[in-house]
């Protein structure tokens, strides 16, 4: 059926601060792609966009950061994506809404992408799409893109004050962005005072970040982070000197300390490759690498190592991971054809020690799962997420709450959820990702985790109609939303199943065992 599209040249046209935009209409969403929120030099602090005259088409996503490695297509049925042009004149972001009146003051839902904090885009993957929540939500949904990787995280504060905070570049980005909310949304029928935040992967990580930036207090309202805090992903902790990457970088290139300022006009290829050749014995070294955010006097630190700020703990929180995380090998072909004999043979076989107590509690924690469904239970989030959870709810100024995503798709003789395959359903993009379709079950479940993130966004409690009441998190109670083909809430549903399994528990990124295929064939 076809759309009705309007795109003329004086409508739908708003007005920012640094000037006119004109962005389309499809079926009453109104969008814009590619609004420059910012400009920043290499290594420096982002500044307001310049003013310019008439108005400018909104209506081409912007560019998005370089990244260290190509991409690889792989994967794409499980988490499929987009490509798109790089530069590091990248701060752009693209809005969707249901009305461009200033006095609808909807509320406004902000996405920050996952990748880490050195990969990925504002479109990077498919379901990131604002449109159908935006329309689904009556919400006015913005994606953004800002600088990564050694664009956006590398300390050069040793060498002078201009790069004091080089480290976090990319996170005040992301302040700059929400500024950017804050002063122009209104035009285009948000409220800037009803501003949630929301990321899955380093997007969560980010929101956590925001949460810790004074220079971002005030500028969002609710924070929602998805499988953002993990345990036991990136290993010891460095140290916090970067001159020796900064230096060994500078000899790889032929440069003398002194010259450290010609790194922000070098190529972005000569100085990613200067990274790439270097960092990896800086590693091994036990020092700092980049790549992520450090702390200073703009970025207080992980709210689990530090505490929370004052400010961060007035934030109301949703906090969730995946059943299986990081499981991103074949799944298991036939297990709904195995005995409960075989069974429990496969996870005998697969766990690295006594298995008898871990069977227990799982067939005890999750009835309705096939039994080797353990083998691929997450050991990086899930755990991390409860306690983030209970020390956010330890401050009763907001309420802290917590999910958990158990859905089995379609895929591989039944595949349990793994990293991103949420994200679908809280975007209401499962029409967009074809594996995430079960008729008669993913649309409802699709609305019910669509909806409690908009009632949250709306109300800052995720309560939905055909949900079981969700509570928030004490200390010593993490209530946990199961979503799923019946979804429910549990207490402490996992604590001792965890405490059996994370000592014998498979490592998701070991290669497969020889003959593991034909194991799971049989």
């Amino acid at each position: 059926m076809a759309k009705q599209f309007l795109c003329s040249k004086t409508e739908p046209v708003v007005q920012t601060k640094a000037g006119k935009l004109r962005g389309f209409c499809v079926d009453g969403t109104y969008t814009f792609h590619g609004v420059k929120y910012a400009d920043a030099d290499r290594f420096q602090a982002p500044r307001p966009p310049k003013p310019w005259e008439g108005i400018r088409d909104a209506l081409s996503y912007g560019y998005v950061s370089p990244m260290l490695d190509p991409e690889t297509a792989m994967g794409e049925i499980m988490v499929p994506h987009r490509y798109w042009p790089k530069d590091e004149n990248c701060q752009y972001l693209n809005i969707w809404s249901q009305s461009l009146d200033p006095a609808a003051k909807k509320p406004v839902m902000v996405w920050l992408h996952g990748g880490g904090f050195s990969a990925g885009s504002s479109i990077e993957q498919v379901a990131y799409d604002g449109e159908n929540l935006s329309r689904f939500g009556d919400v006015v949904v913005v994606t953004l893109n800002h600088r990564l990787n050694i664009l956006g995280y590398l300390d050069l504060s040793p060498y002078g004050e201009k790069y004091k905070n080089s480290a976090n570049a990319g996170n005040a980005d992301l302040v700059a962005a929400l500024e950017w909310v804050r002063d122009n949304i209104a035009g285009f029928g948000g409220d800037p005072d009803n501003v949630t935040i929301f990321g899955q992967s380093g997007g969560g990580a980010k929101v956590f970040n925001l949460m810790q930036i004074p220079a971002a207090d005030g500028l969002f309202h609710k924070g929602i982070i998805m499988s953002g805090v993990f345990d036991g992903l990136l290993g010891p902790a460095p140290d916090k000197d970067s001159r020796p990457l900064i230096e060994a970088m500078l000899a790889h290139l032929g440069l003398a300390v002194e010259q450290v300022e010609e790194l922000e006009t070098l190529p972005y290829e000569r100085l990613a490759e200067a990274y790439k050749a270097v960092a990896p014995e800086i590693a091994k070294q036990g020092h700092y690498v980049g790549n992520g955010p450090l702390e200073n006097e703009f970025y207080v630190g992980d709210p689990r190592e530090v505490g929370f700020t004052e400010h961060a703990k007035t934030i109301p929180v949703i906090i969730g991971s995946v059943f299986a995380e990081f499981s991103f090998r074949p799944g298991i072909g036939g297990k709904y054809q195995m005995s409960e004999e075989q069974q429990t043979a496969l996870v005998k076989k697969r766990l690295r020690g006594d298995a008898d107590e871990v069977i227990r509690l799982f067939k005890e924690c999750y009835p309705e799962k096939n039994l080797t469904d353990v083998l691929v239970l997450d050991t990086m989030s899930r755990e991390a997420s409860k306690d983030f959870a209970r020390k956010k709810s330890a401050h009763p100024e907001s309420a802290t709450y917590c999910y958990c995503f158990n859905f089995e798709f379609p895929y591989d003789d039944g595949k349990p959820a793994w990293h991103c395959s949420d994200i679908p359903f809280f975007f209401h993009t499962t029409d967009k990702v074809v594996i995430c379709n079960v008729p008669g079950v993913s649309d409802k479940l699709e609305e019910q985790m669509a909806g409690s993130f908009v009632n949250f966004a709306k109300y800052g409690v995720p309560d939905y109609p055909s949900l079981p009441k969700w509570e928030p998190c004490q200390p010593d109670d993490v209530a946990t939303m199961i979503f799923d083909r019946e979804c429910t809430l549990r207490h402490n549903h996992d604590d001792a199943l965890y405490k059996a399994f994370m000592p014998v528990a498979p490592n998701p990124f070991a290669p497969p065992e020889d003959g593991e295929e034909a194991v799971f064939l049989h």
